[in-house]
């Protein structure tokens, strides 16, 4: 625990002027950002008698080394400033609003020759029209399948358009009119984007005059006696009423509008967003995040607008926001919102009428939000400090280990021997720090010699980052970027957690040991009976079935086992994806891999006889010689044929390094959601697969 008088600047040195702080710990992570009015007066409040502060404050000043600030022009400027920090460096004490789930949105997809209309997740690409978010995927479903009778637009993949341009026949919804084909060319590029623009203003509210355009042709039809086109524009002009009817009105005067209402204990807060476009209510979403600062109901507001509208351009951002409390600078807030609108924003409370109403509904729904989080299981920060500390009280440490890594290893039958390196911090998964290693030091079945040379090759650059930056506490050589973070294997961890029993234990502390570091502690989880095993020690601890320290170290372990067999199968099956095998007749996958299995690579079944190919279960004679014939006349060194071996494989030591957030995103997709793998799922493959 630092002393906050040990870093506070001297008297002069702050600047009376707006600016975005910083404060790192002493590993110089950056561990909170704001933002102020006046730089002096904000950071001289943080130096201040501790039984002042706030509780959260108190862990977050006395947790830090050091603070640093950026003098700005303009509170704007630091408004902007301090939203770019706070995404680029995620620090653990600033409000994190998270998604109590993933909302689909409508999408249309302008910036393609032929729009699309597609139900779409996750980030916003540029060049595409988006309507929402919705509750659910049905609920948009349903809209279009209204929607496409007046507007065809085509909804197809890249894929089955492709595949009707080439046979010429449109699919089921160009024979039934829901779709106007532009794939056999019934119409045009352009007829069919104007289409696109019809769906995409129709879906923007504009809908009073669309209607009233097809009335006025309904009628002239009618006068006409062209009855069939007449009633077809009557059948639209219902399935728009219809689509309509799904979202009643709420506001009059077409109003564009969000609302966003908060519901608040010490500990949590619920935030509850609905989105209101032409008067009616298009989308709802909402987030709960832990209070790990000292904010008001007022902050909770300014960062909600962050998160809501950091990323958003245009019509995006709605021209009036309604709120339950205003930021404590609200002129650049508006003014934030009035530039990324590219028009004024109103930013303001309701006072009376329909729209205070409407607030008081979205307000029921955060407090049934926050309720209903809360009965799902104990508070997530409560839940996890418990389960720290009584993993710190367990393994006799100083203090409880905030950043936790775990290490497992997985192969197949000895080949292709990989590693995993999972990180929780707080006792949440950090996947952007996750980390990837392939063993080729040796081959076999010995995961307490592939443990030891893991745990050595991670914190031999633990120690090369940290003498080639210098001590990090001495706040003058601790920046290792040009961004002032640590480097991908700078930043040590408190504990480590391996995924096995006292082999594996033994294998990593003596590794530790070799390196000269003895202030991070060891331990490992055995699956067979949850025993937690510690080095030197002949017994293992055993945690009660019911403890959140045992549920935190299962959910760690699981993590990191999945992490490892992702890797593990990806590898295999680039393997076999490019073997020469695949250019031998009637050779399918089972004897493929029957032959790997038999002779563990294709560079030693490349020089086996034809006699001991034949003695793999079956393989006939005449197939062994086209095995032989194929494997002589590829290159033996190929580089599209990776075999177990590894001899094509990139650098061993800048393996691990070259496995950064790209690799963490694509590998942590099933089972990102936090919940551990069950002990079946992984004990059906235990025989197998490591």
């Amino acid at each position: 625990m630092a002393d906050p008088s040990s870093y506070r600047p001297k008297p002069g040195q702050i600047p009376d002027s707006p600016g975005v702080y910083k404060f790192r710990d002493e590993h110089r992570r950056v561990i909170y950002v704001g933002k102020a009015k006046s730089l002096r007066q904000r950071l001289a409040s943080y130096f201040q008698d501790l039984s002042n502060l706030h509780p959260r404050t108190r862990t977050m000043v006395t947790t830090a080394a050091s603070v640093e600030w950026t003098v700005v022009s303009t509170e704007v400027e630091a408004l902007q400033l301090e939203y770019s920090w706070i995404k680029e460096f995620d620090p653990r004490f600033n409000v994190k609003y998270r998604d109590d789930k993933s909302y689909p949105y409508l999408a249309v997809t302008m910036n393609e020759q032929f729009p699309r209309v597609q139900v779409m997740r996750g980030q916003k690409k540029k060049g595409v029209r988006y309507f929402g978010p919705y509750g659910h995927a049905w609920a948009i479903r349903d809209t279009v399948d209204l929607l496409l009778r007046v507007f065809p637009v085509r909804t197809c993949s890249a894929g089955v358009f492709k595949n009707a341009a080439r046979t010429g026949r449109p699919c089921l919804l160009g024979y039934i009119g829901k779709c106007s084909a532009p794939c056999v060319e019934r119409v045009s590029p352009e007829e069919h984007r104007e289409l696109a623009e019809e769906f995409c203003d129709f879906m923007a509210g504009r809908t009073g005059t669309y209607i009233r355009r097809l009335e006025s042709r309904m009628t002239d039809a009618a006068e006409e006696m062209e009855y069939e086109r007449a009633a077809r524009l009557r059948d639209d002009i219902e399935a728009l009423k219809k689509a309509m009817e799904k979202s009643a009105v709420v506001l009059a005067d077409a109003t564009d509008a969000d609302l966003i209402a908060l519901a608040e204990d010490e500990l949590e807060a619920a935030v509850q967003i609905f989105h209101v476009r032409g008067g009616r209510v298009r989308g709802q979403r909402g987030w709960v995040t832990d209070k790990v600062e000292a904010v008001t109901t007022g902050d909770l507001v300014e960062h909600a607008l962050q998160q809501l509208y950091g990323e958003e351009t245009g019509d995006s951002v709605p021209k009036e926001v309604l709120v339950p409390a205003l930021p404590e600078l609200v002129e650049p807030v508006q003014e934030w919102l009035a530039e990324r609108r590219g028009s004024n924003v109103s930013l303001r409370i309701p006072q009376r009428g329909d729209k205070k109403a409407l607030m008081e509904t979205v307000q029921r729904n955060a407090l049934q939000a926050l309720g209903l989080h809360k009965t799902k299981r104990a508070s997530d920060l409560t839940t996890r400090s418990r389960a720290l500390e009584e993993i710190a009280e367990a393994l006799d440490l100083d203090s409880a280990p905030l950043r936790i890594e775990c290490y497992d290893i997985s192969h197949l039958q000895g080949d292709d021997v990989v590693a995993s390196m999972v990180v929780f911090e707080d006792g949440l998964a950090r996947k952007s720090e996750y980390r990837r290693f392939q063993i080729k030091g040796f081959e076999g079945q010995d995961d307490v010699r592939s443990m030891h040379e893991v745990i050595t090759r991670r914190f031999r650059r633990y120690i090369a980052e940290k003498e080639k930056t210098g001590e990090w506490a001495d706040g003058e050589t601790g920046l290792t970027e040009e961004d002032g973070r640590p480097k991908r294997f700078a930043y040590p961890p408190q504990l480590v957690v391996v995924d096995g029993g006292q082999p594996q234990v033994a294998a990593a502390k003596r590794a530790l040991d070799e390196l000269g570091i003895d202030d991070i502690a060891v331990c490992g989880l055995a699956k067979r009976l949850e025993e937690v095993w510690v080095p030197g020690e002949d017994d293992p601890v055993v945690l009660p079935r019911t403890s959140e320290g045992l549920y935190l170290l299962q959910r760690v372990r699981d993590e990191a086992h999945r992490f490892a067999i992702t890797y593990q199968r990806a590898k295999r099956a680039r393997r076999f994806r490019a073997s020469p095998l695949d250019d031998v007749p009637g050779l399918g996958e089972t004897r493929k891999q029957a032959l790997i299995k038999h002779f563990g690579s294709v560079k030693k079944l490349r020089s086996a006889t034809i006699d001991q190919i034949c003695e793999v279960p079956g393989i006939g004679r005449k197939t062994a010689e086209a095995i032989t014939v194929a494997l002589a006349q590829a290159a033996p060194a190929a580089p599209a044929v990776n075999t177990a071996t590894g001899e094509i494989m990139e650098d061993t030591e800048d393996t691990a390094d070259a496995t950064g957030t790209t690799d963490a995103e694509s590998e942590t997709t099933a089972g990102s959601t936090g919940e551990p793998v069950s002990a079946g799922s992984s004990d059906e493959r235990r025989g197998q697969e490591r």
